[in-house]
């Protein structure tokens, strides 16, 4: 997404503790996940920019990541159908020593769906290691009459405001200003 936008990126995918801590609220846990992936990239690439990132889907205050089975995605299915959710990502930039981080939030509406629509979508093979059990970008695209903010983000990388925190690092991309 970053290289669709006019970035020249390099993917260097790391290991982060993913687990949430008691008490955590969804952002502070997309936030905290995005820093400590930004940091352990750091670590490897000390002289870069280093972009970390991390998405979930928020359902009543309850985290979705991605699900451990095939029952586990129908379940997450059910609880979205017919009704809204929030998609939260966190992005952390490391550079020069500092960090920047931010949380953007998109709300995306299901339409209710059948059972015979979870099954066939779980069986799909798509709701496999996908936040909250879903791609919207793909088959899931279907299931969505509405989101309110940036689509990207529901995809995984919010471009705009991974734009913001390059500029606030004081990195400039000339026309590509966010």
């Amino acid at each position: 997404m970053l290289a669709a936008a006019g970035l020249n990126v390099e993917v260097d995918p790391v290991d982060a503790d993913e687990s949430t801590h008691t008490g955590e609220t969804p952002p502070a846990y997309v936030k905290r996940v995005a820093i400590a992936k930004a940091t352990i990239g750091a670590g490897r690439h000390p002289d870069a920019a280093v972009l970390g990132g991390d998405t979930t889907v928020v359902v009543d205050g309850q985290i979705f990541g991605k699900p451990g089975d095939d029952d586990e995605a129908r379940g997450m299915l059910e609880r979205l159908s017919g009704r809204s959710h929030d998609v939260l990502t966190g992005v952390a930039l490391a550079w020069r020593g500092a960090m920047h981080a931010r949380v953007e939030k998109t709300t995306v509406w299901f339409r209710q769906l059948s059972a015979d629509e979870i099954a066939w979508y779980v069986a799909s093979g798509e709701p496999r290691d996908r936040a909250g059990a879903y791609a919207i970008q793909g088959l899931a695209s279907r299931f969505v009459p509405r989101i309110d903010g940036s689509y990207a983000n529901v995809v995984g990388l919010p471009v705009t405001a991974v734009l913001a925190l390059l500029e606030e690092a004081g990195i400039h991309f000339g026309p590509l200003r966010a």
